[in-house]
C-alpha cells in the first residue's frame, strides 16, 4: 500500500476557502455544496477579517517560500472586490521575503465586470470558470434563481477576462445533457479558443453529508464513450490543439511524471478547507462533523494539521480494492476519487470508484496512441537539451526524462 502520511511538514500546504460558504447566486441543479438555491443569504457570509489575518500569518509564517491559496464557494464574488483586496493585503503583509504566492479562483462567472478582470490581471489570478457547453447545454441546469438561464451571463464574464489578459480555464460538467454531444462540445471549444478545459462527470451528491452514497447522473459506459470520442477529437493527429486536463494527465505519466488531478494522483493532496467560520476540512468533498479537523479560531495550525482526523482521512485514498492492484491501468488512475467508492455500500471505501469502467474504456482506447505523442514529446526535448549544449548522462546513468532506465536504453536513441 502507498503511504500518504506525511510524517515530516509539508512544503507546501494547499488552502482552500469556501469563501462565502454555501451562498450562490446559481440555482444549480447538481450542485455538490450550495443549498442556497440562487437565493444568497443577506447579509452575505465571510470570514471576519480578524481570523482572516489570523490565518494567513500563520499559514505564511510555514510557508516555506511557496504559497498557494485557492477561492471557492458557493460563489466567491459574493464576498465583494473590497474583500480580496484586504486579503491581498493580508498576503503581502505575512509573506516572508521572496515568497511565491499564487491565487485560483473557481467562479460561476456571472458577476464578473471590468474592475474584477483588471484585480485578477494585476494579482495574477488564475481564474476557472463553470461553463457546460453551447448556450442550451449550459441553461438546462445552470440557472439563477428565478429560473432564467446564465449562460449569456458567463461569456459576457469571459470577455472581461479575455479583454484584460487574465489567465482562465474552463470547467465543464459532463451530466445527461452534454455527454452524448463530444463533437458539439469541442466545436464550441475550438470555436472560442478557450485555453484550458477539465471535465467532471455529474455525481448528485452533498459535501455536508459524506456518508451518504451519491447518486451519478451518468454510466460510466457513457461516460467512457465521450472520454473516447473527445479523444479521437483532441489528438488531432498527434498535435492537439486543446489543453484537456484527464489526457494530458495520462500523457504526464507516460512522460515519468505523476498524474496532477487529484482524483488520479497516488494521494490525497494536504490541504485545508476553511469554511467561513473557521471550521476546517481536509476535502471539500468531505465537509462534515466525522472529517471536521477543528477550528482555526480555537486552535493552531500546525495542531490542526496533526490531526488522527487528517491521518484516518489520507489513508482512504491508498486502501483501494484489490482488484485495482492487479489492474494494468493503476498508474493512470491510482483508484480514482474515495468519494465515489461507496457507491455499492455507504460504508465502504474500498469498493472501486463507480467511473472506473468508464477509465478502462478511455486508457484502453487511448494507449497506443499516447505512446507515440509522449515518444514525440521526449524527441522533442531531447532535441532542445543537445542545442542547449548541456552534458548529456553518460550511456549507463538515468535518463534524463525521469523514467529510471539507463539513459543508453531509453532517451539516448531519439
Amino acid at each position: 500500500m502507498t503511504t500518504c502520511i506525511q510524517t515530516s511538514r509539508p512544503a507546501t500546504l494547499h488552502v482552500m476557502w469556501k469563501t462565502v460558504s454555501e451562498d450562490c447566486n446559481l440555482a444549480c441543479d447538481y450542485c455538490y455544496y450550495s443549498t442556497a438555491g440562487g437565493h444568497p443569504q443577506q447579509p452575505i457570509r465571510v470570514m471576519d477579517t480578524e481570523l482572516l489575518e489570523r490565518f494567513i500569518a500563520q499559514y505564511m509564517k510555514r510557508s516555506s517560500g511557496i504559497a498557494t491559496f485557492s477561492w471557492q464557494g458557493g460563489e466567491p464574488l459574493l464576498a465583494g472586490l473590497s474583500y480580496f483586496e484586504q486579503m491581498i493585503s493580508f498576503q503581502a503583509k505575512y509573506a516572508p521575503p521572496h515568497t511565491m504566492i499564487s491565487n485560483a479562483l473557481q467562479t460561476n462567472g456571472t458577476l464578473i465586470h471590468e474592475k474584477w478582470a483588471k484585480f485578477f490581471k494585476r494579482y495574477n489570478f488564475l481564474v476557472g470558470i463553470s461553463l457546460d457547453g453551447p448556450e442550451p447545454i449550459h441553461d438546462a441546469h445552470r440557472v439563477t434563481g428565478s429560473g432564467k438561464g446564465s449562460y449569456d451571463l458567463v461569456m459576457r464574464g469571459i470577455r472581461h477576462l479575455q479583454n484584460e489578459g487574465v489567465e482562465y480555464s474552463i470547467l465543464t460538467v459532463i451530466h445527461e445533457d452534454n455527454v452524448t454531444k463530444p463533437d458539439e462540445l469541442m466545436a464550441f471549444y475550438l470555436e472560442h479558443t478557450f485555453p484550458n478545459i477539465q471535465f467532471i462527470p455529474c455525481m448528485d451528491f452533498v459535501s455536508q453529508k459524506s456518508d451518504v452514497a451519491g447518486r451519478f447522473r451518468i454510466t460510466p459506459e457513457q461516460y467512457g464513450v465521450f472520454l473516447c470520442r473527445t479523444f479521437d477529437l483532441w489528438y488531432n493527429g498527434g498535435y492537439p490543439e486543446l489543453p484537456i486536463r484527464i489526457f494530458e494527465n495520462m500523457l504526464l505519466v507516460f512522460m515519468h511524471r505523476e498524474a496532477e488531478l487529484c482524483v488520479h494522483n497516488s494521494c490525497c493532496p494536504k490541504m485545508m478547507v476553511l469554511e467561513t467560520n473557521g471550521d476546517a476540512y481536509p476535502c471539500d468533498f468531505f465537509i462534515d462533523e466525522e472529517h471536521r479537523l477543528g477550528n482555526i479560531g480555537q486552535t493552531d495550525l500546525e495542531t490542526l494539521l496533526t490531526s488522527p482526523v487528517y491521518d484516518d482521512f489520507l489513508l482512504m485514498k491508498p486502501n483501494m480494492n484489490e482488484s485495482c492492484y492487479k489492474c494494468e491501468y493503476l498508474s493512470f488512475c491510482n483508484g480514482g476519487c474515495p468519494r465515489n467508492r461507496n457507491w455499492l455500500d455507504v460504508h465502504d471505501r474500498t469498493e472501486v470508484d463507480y467511473f472506473c469502467r468508464s477509465y478502462k474504456m478511455f486508457y484502453s482506447y487511448a494507449y497506443e496512441r499516447m505512446i507515440l505523442l509522449a515518444n514525440r514529446l521526449k524527441s522533442e526535448q531531447m532535441l532542445e537539451f543537445r542545442k542547449s549544449a548541456k552534458p548529456l548522462p553518460g550511456r549507463n546513468d538515468p535518463c534524463l526524462c525521469g523514467s529510471g532506465k539507463k539513459f543508453k536504453s531509453c532517451c539516448q536513441p531519439l
